[in-house]
């Protein structure tokens, strides 16, 4: 029996409610047993769960790295930093910058020291 993801998970309930499924609290799970009571619906033909976007990691039918995949086929994810690749690249250089620029102080530094003996 499917899992459904909706934008607007009550809307997609009213419709299937339109068709004759019976939604909520009350109604026994056969197959989806594991389905919030409030998301479930059950039809003649079969059972649906409707989840919204904040439910996606209580699926069971769909992983996070099937989502994942699906949200970034070329495998281009931000690496969890919640950036574009661009923001990447932008770090890595104030990274090499900060590292050119503590590299000409401490060989001042240690220019000054060394004319002292």
């Amino acid at each position: 029996m499917p899992e459904l993801v909706s934008k607007y998970p009550e809307v997609t309930q009213q419709v299937l409610k339109s068709a004759g499924a019976v939604c909520g609290e009350g109604v026994a799970a056969k197959i989806l047993t594991r389905c919030p009571a409030e998301r479930f619906c059950s039809l003649p033909g079969g059972e649906f769960c409707v989840y919204g976007l904040d439910g996606l990691s209580r699926m069971t039918q769909i992983s996070a790295r099937e989502w994942e995949k699906a949200a970034c086929p070329g495998g281009s994810s931000s690496a969890g930093w919640g950036f574009g690749a661009g923001a990447e690249w932008a770090a890595w250089g104030a990274v090499f910058v900060a590292g050119l620029v503590l590299g000409r102080f401490w060989r001042r530094l240690g220019a000054g020291s060394r004319q002292g003996r």
